[in-house]
Protein backbone atom coordinates (compact mmCIF):
# COMPACT_ATOMS: atom_id res chain seq x y z
CA UNK A 1 0.00 0.00 0.00
CA UNK A 2 1.53 3.58 -0.81
CA UNK A 3 3.00 5.02 2.59
CA UNK A 4 0.36 8.19 2.12
CA UNK A 5 -2.69 5.78 1.75
CA UNK A 6 -1.25 3.63 5.17
CA UNK A 7 -0.30 6.95 7.49
CA UNK A 8 -4.14 8.46 7.13
CA UNK A 9 -5.25 4.42 8.31
CA UNK A 10 -6.21 5.90 12.04
CA UNK A 11 -8.12 9.21 10.88
CA UNK A 12 -11.75 6.87 10.38
CA UNK A 13 -12.37 3.40 9.50
CA UNK A 14 -15.97 1.44 8.25
CA UNK A 15 -16.19 -1.69 10.21
CA UNK A 16 -19.82 -2.26 9.24
CA UNK A 17 -22.33 -1.70 6.44
CA UNK A 18 -25.97 -2.39 6.57
CA UNK A 19 -28.97 -1.84 3.40
CA UNK A 20 -32.54 -2.16 3.11
CA UNK A 21 -35.21 -1.99 0.84
CA UNK A 22 -39.10 -2.20 1.29
CA UNK A 23 -40.44 -5.90 0.69
CA UNK A 24 -42.86 -4.32 -2.01
CA UNK A 25 -41.55 -3.85 -5.45
CA UNK A 26 -42.49 -2.89 -8.75
CA UNK A 27 -41.67 -4.37 -12.53
CA UNK A 28 -40.36 -1.49 -14.56
CA UNK A 29 -43.15 -2.39 -17.15
CA UNK A 30 -45.66 -1.86 -14.58
CA UNK A 31 -44.42 1.17 -13.55
CA UNK A 32 -44.51 2.53 -17.11
CA UNK A 33 -47.72 1.49 -18.00
CA UNK A 34 -49.26 3.46 -14.58
CA UNK A 35 -46.95 6.69 -15.67
CA UNK A 36 -48.26 6.33 -19.39
CA UNK A 37 -51.81 6.30 -18.03
CA UNK A 38 -51.85 9.02 -15.52
CA UNK A 39 -49.73 11.49 -17.18
CA UNK A 40 -49.14 11.17 -20.82
CA UNK A 41 -52.22 12.89 -22.74
CA UNK A 42 -51.27 12.36 -26.33
CA UNK A 43 -49.14 9.83 -28.36
CA UNK A 44 -46.25 11.86 -28.74
CA UNK A 45 -45.68 11.96 -24.56
CA UNK A 46 -46.56 8.60 -24.76
CA UNK A 47 -43.91 7.62 -26.76
CA UNK A 48 -41.21 9.65 -24.87
CA UNK A 49 -42.19 8.05 -21.70
CA UNK A 50 -41.81 4.44 -23.26
CA UNK A 51 -38.33 5.87 -24.15
CA UNK A 52 -37.47 7.11 -20.79
CA UNK A 53 -38.42 3.89 -19.30
CA UNK A 54 -36.69 1.46 -21.76
CA UNK A 55 -33.07 3.22 -21.29
CA UNK A 56 -33.46 4.20 -17.75
CA UNK A 57 -31.38 0.84 -17.05
CA UNK A 58 -33.87 -0.30 -14.40
CA UNK A 59 -35.62 -3.46 -14.40
CA UNK A 60 -37.18 -2.92 -10.69
CA UNK A 61 -38.10 -0.87 -8.16
CA UNK A 62 -38.81 -0.74 -4.15
CA UNK A 63 -41.66 1.19 -2.77
CA UNK A 64 -42.44 1.69 1.13
CA UNK A 65 -46.67 2.38 -0.29
CA UNK A 66 -47.82 -0.07 -3.34
CA UNK A 67 -47.37 1.50 -6.61
CA UNK A 68 -51.19 1.13 -7.48
CA UNK A 69 -51.49 3.68 -4.90
CA UNK A 70 -50.48 6.26 -7.68
CA UNK A 71 -53.67 5.71 -9.54
CA UNK A 72 -55.88 6.54 -6.28
CA UNK A 73 -53.74 9.79 -6.55
CA UNK A 74 -54.99 10.34 -9.83
CA UNK A 75 -58.96 10.04 -8.68
CA UNK A 76 -57.99 13.07 -5.85
CA UNK A 77 -55.86 15.11 -7.98
CA UNK A 78 -55.50 18.73 -6.64
CA UNK A 79 -56.79 21.81 -8.86
CA UNK A 80 -52.97 22.00 -9.94
CA UNK A 81 -53.37 18.28 -11.12
CA UNK A 82 -50.12 17.29 -9.13
CA UNK A 83 -51.70 14.64 -6.56
CA UNK A 84 -51.07 15.22 -2.77
CA UNK A 85 -49.61 18.69 -1.08
CA UNK A 86 -45.90 17.92 0.48
CA UNK A 87 -47.50 18.36 3.56
CA UNK A 88 -49.18 14.96 3.20
CA UNK A 89 -45.86 13.09 1.43
CA UNK A 90 -43.85 14.47 4.31
CA UNK A 91 -46.28 12.62 7.05
CA UNK A 92 -45.81 9.57 4.53
CA UNK A 93 -42.16 10.11 4.84
CA UNK A 94 -42.70 10.67 8.91
CA UNK A 95 -44.26 6.70 8.55
CA UNK A 96 -42.52 4.63 6.60
CA UNK A 97 -38.43 5.64 6.80
CA UNK A 98 -37.51 4.88 10.08
CA UNK A 99 -38.65 1.34 9.77
CA UNK A 100 -35.95 1.05 6.74
CA UNK A 101 -33.21 3.20 8.31
CA UNK A 102 -33.92 0.99 12.13
CA UNK A 103 -32.93 -2.12 9.70
CA UNK A 104 -29.70 -0.76 7.88
CA UNK A 105 -28.64 0.81 11.22
CA UNK A 106 -29.29 -3.03 12.84
CA UNK A 107 -27.68 -4.37 10.19
CA UNK A 108 -24.75 -2.22 10.28
CA UNK A 109 -24.02 -2.81 13.83
CA UNK A 110 -24.56 -6.83 13.18
CA UNK A 111 -27.18 -6.43 16.23
CA UNK A 112 -29.51 -9.21 16.75
CA UNK A 113 -33.39 -8.70 15.58
CA UNK A 114 -34.53 -9.17 19.55
CA UNK A 115 -32.22 -6.22 20.35
CA UNK A 116 -34.72 -4.17 18.39
CA UNK A 117 -36.87 -1.94 20.79
CA UNK A 118 -40.37 -1.94 19.12
CA UNK A 119 -41.78 1.90 18.29
CA UNK A 120 -44.78 3.09 17.45
CA UNK A 121 -45.36 3.74 13.23
CA UNK A 122 -47.11 7.56 12.64
CA UNK A 123 -50.77 6.64 11.82
CA UNK A 124 -51.26 5.84 7.98
CA UNK A 125 -53.22 8.61 6.09
CA UNK A 126 -55.95 7.10 4.79
CA UNK A 127 -56.76 9.19 2.32
CA UNK A 128 -53.05 9.03 0.11
CA UNK A 129 -52.06 5.44 1.26
CA UNK A 130 -55.26 3.48 1.35
CA UNK A 131 -53.86 0.79 0.33
CA UNK A 132 -51.57 0.66 3.69
CA UNK A 133 -48.52 -0.99 3.42
CA UNK A 134 -47.41 -4.57 4.54
CA UNK A 135 -44.43 -3.07 6.18
CA UNK A 136 -42.04 -5.75 4.91
CA UNK A 137 -38.69 -4.86 4.85
CA UNK A 138 -35.49 -6.99 3.31
CA UNK A 139 -32.30 -6.23 4.64
CA UNK A 140 -28.51 -7.14 4.28
CA UNK A 141 -25.70 -6.83 6.62
CA UNK A 142 -22.25 -7.04 5.91
CA UNK A 143 -18.85 -6.10 7.52
CA UNK A 144 -15.24 -6.07 6.51
CA UNK A 145 -14.73 -8.30 8.69
CA UNK A 146 -15.00 -11.93 7.95
CA UNK A 147 -16.75 -12.22 11.56
CA UNK A 148 -18.23 -9.10 11.95
CA UNK A 149 -18.22 -8.07 15.78
CA UNK A 150 -21.46 -6.44 17.21
CA UNK A 151 -21.32 -2.79 17.99
CA UNK A 152 -22.65 -2.05 21.50
CA UNK A 153 -25.99 0.55 20.93
CA UNK A 154 -24.15 2.08 23.91
CA UNK A 155 -20.62 2.50 22.81
CA UNK A 156 -22.02 5.09 20.23
CA UNK A 157 -20.80 8.22 20.54
CA UNK A 158 -22.15 10.41 17.34
CA UNK A 159 -25.32 9.83 14.80
CA UNK A 160 -24.83 11.36 11.12
CA UNK A 161 -28.21 11.16 9.29
CA UNK A 162 -28.82 11.98 5.76
CA UNK A 163 -31.62 12.28 3.96
CA UNK A 164 -33.15 14.65 1.18
CA UNK A 165 -36.81 13.28 0.71
CA UNK A 166 -38.04 14.11 3.73
CA UNK A 167 -37.94 16.28 7.16
CA UNK A 168 -39.51 16.31 10.46
CA UNK A 169 -38.28 17.44 13.65
CA UNK A 170 -37.89 15.41 16.03
CA UNK A 171 -37.22 12.83 13.34
CA UNK A 172 -35.32 9.92 12.28
CA UNK A 173 -32.08 10.88 14.32
CA UNK A 174 -34.72 10.90 17.56
CA UNK A 175 -36.49 7.45 16.10
CA UNK A 176 -33.27 5.27 16.11
CA UNK A 177 -32.41 6.55 19.51
CA UNK A 178 -35.30 4.63 20.75
CA UNK A 179 -35.34 1.89 18.47
CA UNK A 180 -31.38 1.12 18.79
CA UNK A 181 -31.47 2.33 22.40
CA UNK A 182 -28.87 4.71 21.64
CA UNK A 183 -26.99 6.90 24.85
CA UNK A 184 -29.41 10.08 25.25
CA UNK A 185 -25.73 11.77 24.72
CA UNK A 186 -24.99 10.76 21.48
CA UNK A 187 -24.39 13.55 19.60
CA UNK A 188 -26.38 14.45 16.85
CA UNK A 189 -25.80 15.23 13.10
CA UNK A 190 -28.47 15.49 10.55
CA UNK A 191 -26.93 16.08 6.71
CA UNK A 192 -30.20 17.20 4.56
CA UNK A 193 -30.92 18.13 0.91
CA UNK A 194 -27.68 17.01 -0.42
CA UNK A 195 -29.02 14.98 -3.18
CA UNK A 196 -27.16 11.46 -4.48
CA UNK A 197 -24.02 12.32 -3.20
CA UNK A 198 -24.82 12.98 0.37
CA UNK A 199 -23.59 9.66 1.63
CA UNK A 200 -20.20 10.62 1.15
CA UNK A 201 -20.84 13.78 2.73
CA UNK A 202 -22.24 11.88 5.73
CA UNK A 203 -18.79 10.03 5.15
CA UNK A 204 -16.81 13.04 5.08
CA UNK A 205 -18.82 13.90 8.28
CA UNK A 206 -18.50 10.62 9.93
CA UNK A 207 -14.15 10.49 9.10
CA UNK A 208 -14.03 14.27 10.89
CA UNK A 209 -15.79 13.40 13.91
CA UNK A 210 -13.34 9.88 14.27
CA UNK A 211 -10.30 12.20 13.49
CA UNK A 212 -11.27 14.87 16.40
CA UNK A 213 -12.21 11.97 18.58
CA UNK A 214 -10.09 8.60 18.53
CA UNK A 215 -12.68 6.72 20.81
CA UNK A 216 -15.26 7.91 18.31
CA UNK A 217 -18.14 5.13 17.13
CA UNK A 218 -20.09 6.91 14.22
CA UNK A 219 -23.10 5.60 13.11
CA UNK A 220 -24.32 7.10 9.34
CA UNK A 221 -27.99 6.50 8.48
CA UNK A 222 -28.93 7.35 4.81
CA UNK A 223 -32.64 6.78 3.87
CA UNK A 224 -34.65 7.90 1.10
CA UNK A 225 -38.28 7.62 -0.09
CA UNK A 226 -38.17 9.01 -3.51
CA UNK A 227 -41.37 7.48 -4.42
CA UNK A 228 -43.56 9.80 -2.42
CA UNK A 229 -42.23 12.34 -4.96
CA UNK A 230 -43.59 10.87 -7.99
CA UNK A 231 -44.73 13.33 -10.52
CA UNK A 232 -48.41 12.96 -11.79
CA UNK A 233 -48.20 15.49 -14.61
CA UNK A 234 -45.79 16.15 -17.57
CA UNK A 235 -42.81 18.54 -17.30
CA UNK A 236 -40.21 17.36 -19.75
CA UNK A 237 -36.92 17.20 -17.86
CA UNK A 238 -39.07 15.86 -14.87
CA UNK A 239 -40.12 12.79 -15.96
CA UNK A 240 -37.15 10.92 -16.00
CA UNK A 241 -36.75 10.95 -12.23
CA UNK A 242 -40.22 9.04 -12.49
CA UNK A 243 -38.47 6.45 -14.29
CA UNK A 244 -35.18 5.89 -12.07
CA UNK A 245 -36.60 6.70 -8.39
CA UNK A 246 -36.61 3.92 -5.86
CA UNK A 247 -36.80 3.45 -1.98
CA UNK A 248 -33.80 1.99 0.57
CA UNK A 249 -31.80 2.69 3.64
CA UNK A 250 -28.00 2.45 4.30
CA UNK A 251 -25.66 2.67 7.11
CA UNK A 252 -22.03 2.32 8.18
CA UNK A 253 -19.90 1.95 11.57
CA UNK A 254 -16.84 4.29 11.60
CA UNK A 255 -14.47 4.01 14.33
CA UNK A 256 -11.74 6.21 15.59
CA UNK A 257 -8.20 5.41 15.78
CA UNK A 258 -8.58 4.09 19.72
CA UNK A 259 -10.86 1.44 18.29
CA UNK A 260 -9.63 0.31 15.23
CA UNK A 261 -7.39 -2.26 16.83
CA UNK A 262 -10.59 -4.10 17.69
CA UNK A 263 -10.86 -4.31 13.71
CA UNK A 264 -7.87 -5.51 11.52
CA UNK A 265 -9.79 -5.82 8.59
CA UNK A 266 -11.34 -2.06 9.27
CA UNK A 267 -11.83 0.13 5.59
CA UNK A 268 -9.57 3.20 6.51
CA UNK A 269 -11.42 6.61 5.08
CA UNK A 270 -8.07 8.01 3.31
CA UNK A 271 -9.63 11.45 2.32
CA UNK A 272 -12.40 13.36 0.06
CA UNK A 273 -12.75 15.72 -2.26
CA UNK A 274 -15.45 17.74 -3.74
CA UNK A 275 -15.55 19.49 -7.22
CA UNK A 276 -18.63 22.04 -7.95
CA UNK A 277 -17.97 21.75 -11.97
CA UNK A 278 -18.29 25.38 -13.45
CA UNK A 279 -21.38 26.59 -15.68
CA UNK A 280 -23.73 23.88 -14.21
CA UNK A 281 -26.39 25.84 -12.52
CA UNK A 282 -29.32 24.74 -14.11
CA UNK A 283 -28.16 20.59 -15.11
CA UNK A 284 -29.91 19.04 -12.04
CA UNK A 285 -32.11 20.78 -9.72
CA UNK A 286 -34.06 19.47 -6.34
CA UNK A 287 -36.15 21.85 -4.73
CA UNK A 288 -39.28 22.13 -2.46
CA UNK A 289 -42.43 22.39 -4.30
CA UNK A 290 -46.49 22.48 -3.25
CA UNK A 291 -46.61 19.05 -4.39
CA UNK A 292 -43.58 16.91 -3.31
CA UNK A 293 -39.91 17.84 -4.20
CA UNK A 294 -39.36 18.71 -7.75
CA UNK A 295 -36.40 16.92 -9.78
CA UNK A 296 -35.23 18.21 -12.96
CA UNK A 297 -32.08 16.51 -14.71
CA UNK A 298 -30.81 17.55 -18.38
CA UNK A 299 -28.93 16.12 -20.53
CA UNK A 300 -25.87 18.27 -20.15
CA UNK A 301 -24.85 16.20 -17.50
CA UNK A 302 -22.83 13.29 -18.76
CA UNK A 303 -21.32 16.03 -20.91
CA UNK A 304 -19.99 17.90 -18.00
CA UNK A 305 -18.92 14.27 -16.07
CA UNK A 306 -17.11 13.56 -18.92
CA UNK A 307 -15.65 16.70 -19.91
CA UNK A 308 -14.18 17.43 -15.94
CA UNK A 309 -13.74 14.58 -13.83
CA UNK A 310 -10.48 12.77 -14.89
CA UNK A 311 -8.24 16.38 -14.37
CA UNK A 312 -9.81 16.63 -11.22
CA UNK A 313 -10.04 13.11 -9.96
CA UNK A 314 -6.25 12.69 -10.88
CA UNK A 315 -5.33 15.80 -9.48
CA UNK A 316 -6.97 14.84 -6.30
CA UNK A 317 -5.41 11.44 -6.05
CA UNK A 318 -1.74 12.87 -7.12
CA UNK A 319 -0.78 13.76 -3.98
CA UNK A 320 -1.61 9.85 -2.40
CA UNK A 321 0.77 8.40 -5.09
CA UNK A 322 -2.07 7.43 -7.03
CA UNK A 323 -3.62 7.89 -10.62
CA UNK A 324 -6.68 6.68 -11.63
CA UNK A 325 -5.44 3.47 -13.64
CA UNK A 326 -4.39 2.71 -9.50
CA UNK A 327 -7.77 2.38 -8.37
CA UNK A 328 -8.71 -1.44 -7.55
CA UNK A 329 -12.00 -0.58 -7.39
CA UNK A 330 -15.13 2.35 -8.46
CA UNK A 331 -17.51 2.47 -6.19
CA UNK A 332 -19.74 4.90 -8.36
CA UNK A 333 -23.43 6.14 -7.89
CA UNK A 334 -25.63 4.48 -10.73
CA UNK A 335 -27.39 8.27 -10.95
CA UNK A 336 -28.56 6.86 -14.46
CA UNK A 337 -27.08 4.43 -17.83
CA UNK A 338 -25.58 7.67 -19.04
CA UNK A 339 -23.88 8.79 -15.78
CA UNK A 340 -22.28 5.76 -15.68
CA UNK A 341 -21.59 5.69 -19.20
CA UNK A 342 -19.84 9.53 -19.05
CA UNK A 343 -17.84 8.43 -16.13
CA UNK A 344 -16.38 5.31 -18.02
CA UNK A 345 -15.79 7.08 -20.67
CA UNK A 346 -13.78 9.99 -19.07
CA UNK A 347 -11.72 7.42 -16.88
CA UNK A 348 -10.81 5.16 -19.01
CA UNK A 349 -13.00 1.87 -17.79
CA UNK A 350 -13.90 -1.14 -18.42
CA UNK A 351 -18.06 -1.87 -18.48
CA UNK A 352 -16.85 -4.34 -15.83
CA UNK A 353 -15.59 -2.32 -13.69
CA UNK A 354 -18.74 -0.11 -13.13
CA UNK A 355 -21.10 -3.89 -13.00
CA UNK A 356 -21.66 -3.77 -9.87
CA UNK A 357 -23.31 -0.02 -10.26
CA UNK A 358 -25.54 -1.28 -13.14
CA UNK A 359 -26.64 -4.06 -11.78
CA UNK A 360 -27.84 -2.21 -8.55
CA UNK A 361 -29.59 0.49 -10.64
CA UNK A 362 -31.43 -2.49 -12.45
CA UNK A 363 -32.79 -4.53 -9.27
CA UNK A 364 -33.36 -1.62 -6.99
CA UNK A 365 -32.93 1.77 -9.33
CA UNK A 366 -31.62 5.18 -7.60
CA UNK A 367 -32.13 5.07 -3.90
CA UNK A 368 -30.77 8.22 -4.14
CA UNK A 369 -27.77 8.95 -1.15
CA UNK A 370 -27.81 5.51 -0.28
CA UNK A 371 -27.63 3.79 -3.40
CA UNK A 372 -23.67 4.41 -3.78
CA UNK A 373 -23.49 2.08 -0.24
CA UNK A 374 -25.45 -0.82 -1.54
CA UNK A 375 -22.96 -0.51 -4.44
CA UNK A 376 -19.98 -0.45 -1.82
CA UNK A 377 -21.26 -3.39 0.02
CA UNK A 378 -21.58 -5.77 -3.23
CA UNK A 379 -17.99 -4.88 -3.64
CA UNK A 380 -17.17 -5.93 -0.23
CA UNK A 381 -18.57 -9.21 -0.99
CA UNK A 382 -17.39 -9.99 -4.42
CA UNK A 383 -13.65 -9.43 -2.52
CA UNK A 384 -12.85 -6.43 -4.47
CA UNK A 385 -9.39 -5.01 -3.54
CA UNK A 386 -8.70 -1.71 -2.87
CA UNK A 387 -7.43 1.23 -3.39
CA UNK A 388 -10.86 2.44 -3.95
CA UNK A 389 -12.92 5.34 -4.76
CA UNK A 390 -16.52 5.94 -3.83
CA UNK A 391 -18.29 8.70 -6.29
CA UNK A 392 -21.34 10.55 -6.66
CA UNK A 393 -23.21 13.38 -8.14
CA UNK A 394 -25.39 15.70 -6.94
CA UNK A 395 -27.69 19.08 -7.67
CA UNK A 396 -25.83 21.87 -9.36
CA UNK A 397 -23.35 19.97 -10.74
CA UNK A 398 -21.36 18.64 -7.68
CA UNK A 399 -19.13 15.65 -7.94
CA UNK A 400 -18.15 14.15 -4.33
CA UNK A 401 -16.03 11.31 -3.60
CA UNK A 402 -13.86 9.20 -1.19
CA UNK A 403 -11.03 7.40 -1.06
CA UNK A 404 -10.69 4.41 0.75
CA UNK A 405 -7.63 1.91 1.38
Amino acid sequence: MNQSIGSNRSLGSIIGLGTSVPGQSVDQDDALAMSSDIICEDERQRRLMRMLFRKSGVSSRRTVIPWKTAYFWNRQRSPQGRGPGTGDRMSLYERYAPQLATEACRQAMAMDPSAVRHTVMKERLEQYDPLGSDNDVESDGFGPLSQPVPVDPSSVTHLVTVSCTGFAAPGLDWHLFDALGLSPSVQRVQVGFMGCHGAINGMRTARGLAAADPDAVVLLCAVELCSLHYRMSWENEAMVGNALFADGSAAAVVVGANRVADFPEAIPIIDSASIRIPDSDDQMSWRIGDHGFDMTLTGQVPVSIEGHLQAWLSDWLRPHGLSPSDIGDWIVHPGGPRILDATEAALGLKPCDLQRSRDVLSELGNMSSPTVLFVLQRSLKAGRSGPRVVLAFGPGLVAEATLLG
